[in-house]
């Protein structure tokens, strides 16, 4: 995944399941970051404590800042504002994280 001036950034949502644990995220490597969380690379982690390890949600930006501003935003948003916005592009739940290549 890039785009024509170079790295591409993600904000992303992590669950264990439907209506799990959740964790938001951003980073200029999706297909290592969702990697690292599904095969607990940090063993001592929050994703790797409670299992979450679906990538369920997650929104592209070409500008670092404009992507942790968002996922800063995000983090900051009631629950069910979050359920809200995975259900919007994806309503069961399912891992997308064979959109990044996985």
């Amino acid at each position: 995944m890039s785009c024509a001036h170079g790295k591409v950034f993600i904000v992303y949502i992590m669950a264990s399941m439907k209506g799990g644990t959740l964790y938001t995220g951003v980073t200029g490597n999706p297909a290592g970051r969702v990697w690292q969380h599904k095969n607990h690379a940090f063993p001592k982690s929050f994703t790797a404590r409670y299992k979450v390890e679906r990538l369920v949600w997650y929104e592209v930006r070409e500008d670092p800042m404009s992507a942790i501003q968002r996922e800063k935003r995000i983090k900051d948003w009631h629950r069910d504002w979050k359920d809200r916005l995975i259900e919007e592009k994806n309503p069961t739940w399912r891992d997308l994280s064979h959109e990044l290549g996985l």
